[in-house]
């Protein structure tokens, strides 16, 4: 896990050795163990280093900083190369079968240097080439430099773990790890993207798409490369290299497809436990990060020293801690505990706002961020988390609505009426109505029936027309005739990448390897072609094949449990009642009146409203006050 980034000059000139070191600099958090510089111009060879001088007269020069995991000696250094020089690469991730692909490239011929498994993409790619790529399991970002063909290959992990930013002017291009750090170039434009800042406020919705929030900055997206002819540097286009492959649903027995999931999901886990330092994970108490842990004990046994890291959240209603708890009794973990305040939170903001460069969605991302601060205080440099099980095994709320309108599409109304009279009684199910309307009602109708709700594509604090006038479209997150599956599909490529991103910063700010065991090609192919009743029961069971799966391992109390707290935060009760008046503070400020894109005056009486109603309390509060405050400390321009 490192920090990568990298400079070309696109008419030959010399690259600037201040700015690359810039671009690095502004990274170093990513990896404070060690930095490595390298200089390239075609027809020369490639000159190698730890500071930034070594590319002077270069083109084309690319920066690694290093968070040592695996082969922890000066061996893994990089940049690196193949013995014969021929690819240099800097990469970003770990490659968790690296083992398995060493074996095959021994037999092949290939020889190694180090114990890293940075030296076996560079050695796959030598045998393989961009054919390599779909055979890693990881979770990876990297810069591969031909110095024979004088080419440079962008490659990103399949579902965006691991990010990679770039940039295109006229004379330059760029590419980072983190968007702050092609921020500090020069003359680097910070304009805003409408249609992507629409989305953020109305619906919380970043990191879809190549776009970021800022016009000109872009996302390699996952699953793809880009490949950089560096005797006529041009922009490049991305190039898929691996796409989820849905056919029918399997002909295979519920009993089965839970056995070949526990399977699936251990073979995942073991992998990602490969680390040359301790790993730990971050249990909130769910069923997810439970099963991982409980995995990481039945693997490794007692010899395993586990460590756990959970939120603790003030409010009953939401707070986890005694299924935590449960957790680390069974699994005889070492639990370690933080309860951040509202007081925190306020303190901790702008550097959260620096770490991750764009807005972010709720306060629970806050929340995460702690929890990777205590595990830095412990040392420890590896967790797995439980990312993606919601996005696959259909955890969230919404998911019930899509299975419901998978029913009614298919004509299944007696199975639908059940599938209502069970799903309405569970904690959250009196929002079933509003999320199956979202699948069953076509976009014309969308509209009525949001306003309806008091849901309104564009609520009276959100300046309509400074977005018309931009051409932003009007939609509504999820479209008709989505059932389960093709839902299940989107959230990988839409709700998912914010919560990696959210992942990636709140690791990477304090030098923590966080590691994503449900997110690998062969699970998430499984589990997206079993039948919609193994995902989400008959009954409204959300994650029911993994229940199954988990017997035995995890406790029986938390697989049965029904109810969904979503790693939240009392969020409500912080800025209503703690930080009500810092809060009102930002949305009268100057800053808040220089962005156009919503209406001060409006946003002030829906607050006045949700303090005199709490239940008209929306998270569009939150996304307002964060981006007021980022597009402040990042001079944004609208």
């Amino acid at each position: 896990m490192c920090g990568i980034a990298g400079l070309c000059q696109l008419a030959g000139d010399d690259l600037n050795a201040a700015s690359l070191a810039t671009l690095s600099s502004v990274q170093r958090h990513r990896g404070p163990d060690d930095a490595g510089f390298l200089g390239y111009r075609p027809g020369l060879a490639p000159t190698v280093g730890r500071r930034a001088e070594v590319v002077e007269g270069a083109m084309l020069g690319l920066a690694h900083l290093r968070l040592s995991i695996l082969d922890l000696s000066p061996a893994g250094f990089q940049p690196m190369s193949t013995p014969d020089g021929h690819y240099w690469i800097v990469f970003n991730g770990e490659i968790y079968n690296y083992l398995e692909l060493r074996g095959e490239l021994e037999l092949l011929g290939q020889t190694f240097r180090t114990q890293t498994d940075t030296e076996v993409i560079l050695a796959a790619y030598a045998q393989w080439g961009k054919q390599a790529l779909s055979r890693f399991v990881g979770m990876f970002a990297f810069a591969l430099l031909d110095v024979r063909k004088n080419r440079l290959l962008l490659a990103r992990d399949f579902f965006g773990i691991k990010p990679l930013y770039y940039n295109w002017d006229k004379n330059s291009f760029a590419f980072a790890s983190e968007l702050k750090a092609l921020l500090q170039l020069p003359n680097a434009s910070r304009q805003i993207q409408p249609q992507r800042l629409y989305e953020y406020l109305r619906f919380g919705l970043t990191d879809h798409g190549e776009d970021t929030l800022l016009i000109g900055y872009r996302q390699l997206p996952a699953a793809h490369y880009m490949d950089l002819d560096l005797n006529h540097p041009v922009p490049a286009s991305p190039v898929r290299y691996w796409r989820l492959d849905l056919h029918d649903e399997m002909d295979i027995s519920f009993d089965e497809a839970a056995t070949r999931l526990r399977e699936l999901f251990l073979k995942s886990v073991n992998l990602h436990l490969r680390s040359d330092v301790p790993v730990g994970a971050c249990l909130s108490g769910g069923i997810d990060s439970s099963a991982i842990v409980s995995a990481m004990r039945h693997l490794k046994g007692e010899s395993l020293d586990l460590h756990v890291f959970t939120y603790v959240a003030d409010e009953d209603d939401i707070c986890e801690e005694r299924w935590a708890d449960m957790e680390a009794r069974a699994t005889g973990a070492k639990i370690h505990k933080i309860r951040p305040h509202a007081a925190d939170l306020e303190s901790d903001l702008q550097r959260m706002i620096g770490v991750h460069d764009e807005p972010f969605g709720s306060t629970s991302v806050y929340a995460q961020y702690r929890i990777f601060q205590l595990i830095h205080e412990h040392k420890i440099k590896v967790v797995l988390d439980g990312q993606g099980a919601d996005e696959l095994l259909g955890g969230y709320n919404n998911y019930q609505g899509a299975r419901f309108a998978s029913l009614i599409h298919k004509g299944k109304w007696v199975a639908a009426a059940r599938f209502w009279k069970t799903a309405a009684s569970y904690p959250q199910g009196r929002y079933l109505l509003f999320y199956a309307g979202e699948y069953l009602l076509p976009e014309t109708l969308q509209k009525p029936f949001r306003r309806l709700l008091g849901k309104d594509l564009f609520p009276a604090w959100l300046n309509s027309e400074w977005f018309r006038e931009r051409g932003v479209r009007l939609h509504p997150p999820r479209q008709f005739s989505k059932g389960l599956r093709e839902e299940l599909r989107e959230s990988l490529k839409v709700n998912l990448l914010p919560l990696l991103r959210y992942e990636d910063r709140n690791s990477m700010a304090f030098s923590v390897e966080s590691r994503v065991p449900f997110l690998t090609p062969e699970l998430v192919q499984f589990l997206l072609n079993l039948p919609e009743e193994y995902i989400i029961a008959p009954d409204g069971m959300t994650k029911a094949v993994f229940r199954k799966a988990m017997q035995g391992l995890v406790p029986d109390a938390i697989l049965n449990r029904r109810d969904k707290v979503g790693f939240a935060t009392p969020e409500r009760n912080w800025l209503m009642t703690n930080l009500s008046s810092w809060l009102e503070s930002t949305f009268n400020s100057l800053a808040a009146h220089r962005i156009p894109a919503f209406i001060p005056s409006k946003l002030n009486a829906a607050w006045d409203r949700a303090k005199m109603h709490p239940r008209q309390f929306g998270w569009q509060f939150w996304r307002c006050v964060n981006l007021i405050l980022w597009a402040q400390a990042y001079n944004v321009e609208f």
